[in-house]
């Protein structure tokens, strides 16, 4: 791959009932080339619409590929892959970082309803999930849009070390810091650790 390919990270981090997401553009030589923001609500459905958004006002063609961090930001506010990667028009990959049985019987625990036949219908019509080793550490990914073989690839470009892809990386600390700023700015002096994305689903 060449380094100047450009790939989008999406990450969260949340503490109330909004979450921050932080987009993060790395190029696959590391060099951070941009960012853009939004946010969902905690709980909610609406983490796909913000994720279309962001790329959409990000307005970067140069970007090839979209990561996301796991499948279900915002305490379940399940991400659909297809929808994402129709909207965007580019491959979207999912990477998470942990064994899972999944999330169905969380779901089924957490809601009931037309809430939960909308969430399980949304999580169980997303692709399965499959190991990537990353010379020692393991991820797991979803991918839409992209070859398996060549969405494995993808993710070892950009996963210089440390088991984490790049973009994620760097999404995740930004998203961090700009839910810092903007519980500051609102006044919101809970200084508990934000939960974040699922990043195990």
């Amino acid at each position: 791959m060449k380094s100047g390919v450009r790939a989008l990270g999406v990450a969260e981090s949340y503490t109330g009932d909004r979450s921050t997401m932080a987009g993060a553009v790395l190029r696959a030589d590391r060099v951070v080339d941009g960012f853009v923001f939004g946010t969902c609500t905690v709980g909610g459905t609406d983490a796909t619409d913000t994720v279309a958004t962001m790329v959409e006002r990000l307005d970067r063609p140069d970007v090839r590929y979209v990561l996301v961090a796991g499948i279900a930001p915002a305490w379940f506010n399940v991400l659909d892959l297809h929808a994402i990667a129709e909207s965007v028009d580019r491959p979207v990959l999912s990477v998470s970082f942990e064994e899972s049985s999944g999330l169905a019987d969380d779901i089924r625990a957490a809601f009931e309803g037309d809430d939960r036949r909308r969430r399980l219908a949304t999580y169980t019509a997303q692709p399965d999930r499959r190991a990537l080793d990353l010379g020692g550490e393991t991820v797991f990914v979803r991918s839409v849009g992209i070859a398996d073989d060549e969405a494995d690839a993808v993710v070892r470009e950009f996963t210089p070390e440390g088991g984490r892809p790049e973009p994620l990386r760097v999404a995740r600390l930004a998203a961090r810091a700009a839910d810092g700023a903007r519980r500051a700015w609102i006044g919101d002096t809970d200084d508990g650790t934000p939960d974040g994305m699922d990043e195990n689903a």
